[in-house]
């Protein structure tokens, strides 16, 4: 059978008493989220839901969320998660373009939800953990998983809107359970004996596969942290003895500049996603936690992981690795041939990963699955061993005067500043040049560095047309739900 759900009835056999989700005090075991999640497909039958039909999740890191995700697997439906801090208008779209039939909220949420449902005209269930035991007592638990194909859709997970408004990466059964057995046997080594730091968001793909997904099918258990703050974080990989840490960029950022120490002798793993991870971060957070990082690429579109720096392989720094078990990948220029070996190219993905495409959209998804090949937007490199390094995005790529400049490579050099905790390169609109480059930048707690300064540092270190013009200092930078930096939310100060 190809249901996602599989992996929890199959883990909740071999070891029902093992606890599968920590949420400080409370423990929940691989037979109470699996006799819940039974219960949960039940109560969505009852409220009507069929094999196919839509259902939203708007919840945060708690254990409802993961029992209704496999609830909604388990009755044949489709999972929508949606970020708990979608608006009103945001919320009614999501609902509306997926056409999901029923949408559950976290109580505590603002009320955005359940005005969005409203005016969508989808029926709205609030979960609060003891009325919703309530609600999940009163009935009785659905017997097995309902039998679906590799090729139906489990997830619709909704891109994060660079251009234009979000659309629904259609990720079936086949495509997500691949990439849980790859990373659980190839790249985590996940054992029962494993515990997880889940501070990803659950509602994005990076929490949603590479922690819970990953965790339940190998009976690990997964520490469940509503929202990221570092010093929660130490805590709980201290507390709970974890053993594997995932996370992105502005996260591992965080971890290395909080003050506080915490034992995470027991880590003995740490993956980085979402975007590049900077070098000077990357070595910065091993030498003080004593933990390798091994970093890697995905997308929503691939669900997620396309590559990665495996265990077992030299590590390149830098790198997100080499493509997983049964993925291949080109590097392509703007006419769709492959370019030259060493040259930058469009990163183009294709295997069992990939989505069935975009939700409702055959013309978008033609242009960005042409040929059987997803163009990922992302320009990358390839060296010798096959190793990839992602350059930038190919929309933040600045052309200045007609040279081409990658933001990335700036940023890295800004971060090996001992002043500079984060940075953010970005293009700006420039009359004779077309672009200039801008770069907005967060000092570590304590440092000090005047804007000049920064800009000088980098002009010795690159080539003239490369070293930004403006250089501005920020209190943060602006992320999305799962921590990446949102660059077209920056903007220079006015002059």
């Amino acid at each position: 059978m190809a249901n996602l759900a599989e992996f929890l009835v199959e883990t909740a056999g071999r070891q029902p008493g093992r606890p599968v989700l920590r949420l400080g005090p409370q423990v929940t075991t691989y037979a109470e989220l699996d006799e819940r999640s039974a219960r949960a497909a039940a109560l969505l039958r009852a409220e009507g839901v069929r094999p196919g039909d839509r259902v939203a999740l708007m919840l945060p890191n708690v254990p409802e969320f993961v029992v209704l995700y496999y609830g909604v697997l388990r009755a044949g439906a489709i999972v929508v998660p949606m970020n708990p801090l979608l608006k009103t208008r945001e919320t009614e779209y999501h609902l509306n373009d997926s056409g999901a039939v029923l949408l559950f909220e976290w109580h505590q949420a603002p009320g955005e939800g359940a005005q969005g449902a409203a005016a969508a005209g989808v029926r709205h269930i609030a979960v609060e953990p003891s009325a919703f035991a309530e609600l999940l007592a009163g009935h009785e638990p659905l017997s097995g998983v309902t039998e679906t194909a590799g090729e139906d859709v489990a997830v619709l997970l909704y891109t994060s809107g660079t251009t234009g408004r979000p659309k629904g990466a259609a990720l079936t059964h086949a495509g997500l359970r691949h990439n849980t057995d790859v990373n659980a046997t190839l790249i985590q080594r996940m054992t029962s004996e494993d515990v997880v730091v889940g501070c990803l968001p659950l509602f994005h793909i990076f929490g949603q596969i590479c922690t819970m997904s990953v965790a339940v099918r190998s009976g690990a258990s997964l520490v469940l942290i509503p929202r990221f703050d570092p010093g929660t974080v130490l805590d709980a990989i201290a507390r709970d003895r974890a053993t594997v840490f995932e996370g992105v960029p502005t996260m591992y950022a965080a971890l290395l500049q909080h003050p506080a120490e915490a034992d995470v002798s027991t880590l003995r793993m740490c993956i980085s996603g979402g975007a590049s991870l900077p070098v000077e971060v990357l070595h910065g957070f091993e030498r003080r936690f004593g933990c390798m990082v091994l970093e890697g690429f995905g997308m929503s579109e691939t669900s997620p992981v396309v590559s990665f720096n495996h265990p077992d392989r030299p590590r390149k720094a830098g790198s997100v690795g080499t493509p997983i078990q049964d993925v291949e990948v080109r590097l392509l220029d703007e006419k769709g041939q492959d370019v030259a070996f060493g040259e930058i190219g469009e990163l183009a993905v294709r295997g069992p990963n990939v989505m069935k495409g975009y939700w409702n959209r055959p013309e978008e998804t033609a242009a960005t699955i042409p040929d059987g090949w997803l163009r990922t937007g992302d320009l990358a490199r390839q060296d010798e061993d096959g190793y990839l390094y992602i350059v930038d995005r190919k929309k933040d790529m600045i052309i200045r005067g007609g040279y081409n400049v990658y933001p990335r490579e700036i940023e890295e050099v800004l971060h090996e500043h001992p002043a500079v905790a984060l940075a953010a390169v970005v293009g700006v609109s420039h009359q004779e040049l077309g672009e200039e480059i801008a770069a907005a930048v967060v000092l570590r707690p304590g440092a000090q560095a005047a804007p000049e300064e920064l800009q000088q540092y980098v002009k010795d270190r690159v080539a003239a047309y490369k070293y930004p013009r403006a250089v501005w200092l920020v209190d943060k930078l602006p992320t999305g739900p799962s921590g990446k930096i949102l660059k077209r939310e920056i903007s220079a100060p006015a002059q």
